[in-house]
């Protein structure tokens, strides 16, 4: 029963250097560096967490669901039309885009779902990039019997119309953030504004490894059934485990629900792509692990991009939900350690990688893990075939055709 579970009982026996200390750092990083008033009920989330995941029944009823609902495990898919293309190393597809919801993010959304109703709270409030994290939060919110605000950069609003829509007909309120840079940063501050006005009635379910501790660990380890998974389908498929993990990372939750089950696996190599935009040379990127700089954000010390003033800096990313001047604090650290080599890619080969796989396999890819198989596309070539990649295809592209249509228009393509 053990193997099955959720949370802690799933993570415990990771490496301590892997794990965030009991005031939440994972090594420099991390914490929660927050006013006054949000101390008690920021604790209060960390203690019915902690009771939660030892408690059988929560444990057993997320895991319930995450099959019957979800429909988990996700498929390991050996993608041998763009192996034999690229030609070097085999290559695995981790298919959360098979998810309910179309994406990774269901996973957490279900686990933050059950603790708030748990706790007694009211309304679900959360931020949302390109719309995956609203929706499957304002799934878990029907599912569970609990209100849900979205708060969503004006931007991605019109960008992912489809994904509002869908939230509003899950019975969520869309918050459309007009303020600032009008994106995923801006769509934070608004919800957890909303959120700190009334902590007891509100669960503040944030949508990536990102926050003030407890959130990276709760999220790190809900996510964290995506590696557990492919290690044991790896071992089945192979009789061995890869030799290369590839994911995208914005706050990273999917990366570290694909790299956390391997973090202890030191012959497998790990690498974290994040969106180089329109090129690093600029400000039109959101490289925070290759150009950002130790700070504060959203309640966490981590690294980030941002102006001589501390400021968080404007950014940019073909993938809405990529588009964050920050990272997960325990991406901050694995870097730190060496553990993952993080790297970027471009909107370019971001928007090639999306048609690549769409052509090659018949699967249409979200542009966040089109960020993923584009750096597949450059290592790949470069491994001996009796190597294996596996890339976590963490969502679903069915949100981005229209946007990948009219930028190929705009680009005469």
């Amino acid at each position: 029963m053990t193997e099955t579970l959720v949370g802690y009982p799933a993570t415990a026996n990771l490496s301590e250097k892997y794990q965030a200390n009991s005031e939440g750092y994972f090594g420099a990083y991390g914490g929660a560096p927050l006013p006054p008033h949000l101390v008690g009920p920021i604790a209060e989330v960390a203690a019915a967490y902690q009771e939660a995941i030892n408690v059988p029944e929560f444990n057993n009823e997320l895991q319930q669901l995450l099959s019957d609902y979800v429909g988990r495990p996700s498929l390991l898919y050996f993608a041998k039309n763009l192996t034999r293309e690229l030609g070097g190393a085999k290559v695995y597809l981790k298919r959360e885009d098979l998810n309910h919801t179309g994406a990774h993010k269901i996973n957490h959304c279900l686990g933050e779902a059950l603790l708030a109703k748990r706790m007694g709270k009211k309304t679900l409030i959360a931020e949302t990039g390109a719309g995956q994290h609203g929706v499957a939060l304002a799934t878990a919110a029907a599912l569970v019997g609990l209100k849900c605000e979205i708060h969503m950069g004006a931007i991605d609003v019109d960008k992912q119309h489809a994904n509002v829509r869908r939230m509003e007909m899950l019975g969520a309120k869309v918050v459309a953030v007009e303020f600032g840079g009008r994106s995923l940063k801006e769509a934070v501050d608004s919800a957890f504004g909303v959120y700190a006005a009334a902590p007891d009635e509100h669960f503040y379910a944030i949508g990536s490894v990102v926050g003030p501790n407890p959130y990276p660990t709760i999220v790190r380890d809900f996510q964290s059934v995506v590696g557990r998974e492919a290690k044991a389908q790896i071992l089945e498929k192979e009789g061995r485990l890869p030799d290369y993990l590839v994911a995208c990372v914005g706050g990273g939750s999917n990366a570290l629900g694909l790299f956390t089950a391997f973090l202890d696996d030191e012959s497998v190599k790990i690498q974290g792509v994040e969106p180089a935009g329109e090129g690093l040379e600029g400000t039109r990127h959101a490289a925070t692990m290759t150009l950002g700089t130790p700070g504060m954000l959203h309640g966490m010390h981590t690294k980030l991009l941002q102006t001589a003033e501390g400021e968080p800096s404007p950014v940019h990313s073909i993938a809405s939900g990529l588009d964050y001047p920050g990272v997960g604090p325990q991406h901050a650290d694995l870097e730190q350690q060496g553990r993952v080599e993080y790297v970027s890619v471009t909107d370019r080969e971001t928007i090639d990688a999306f048609l690549k796989l769409s052509r090659t396999e018949g699967i249409i890819p979200a542009l966040e893990s089109s960020h993923a198989i584009a750096q597949v596309i450059k290592l790949a070539p470069t491994l001996g075939e009796d190597q294996i990649i596996i890339a976590n295809l963490s969502g679903r592209g069915d949100k981005d055709t229209d946007f990948v249509a009219e930028w190929l228009d705009e680009h005469g393509e």
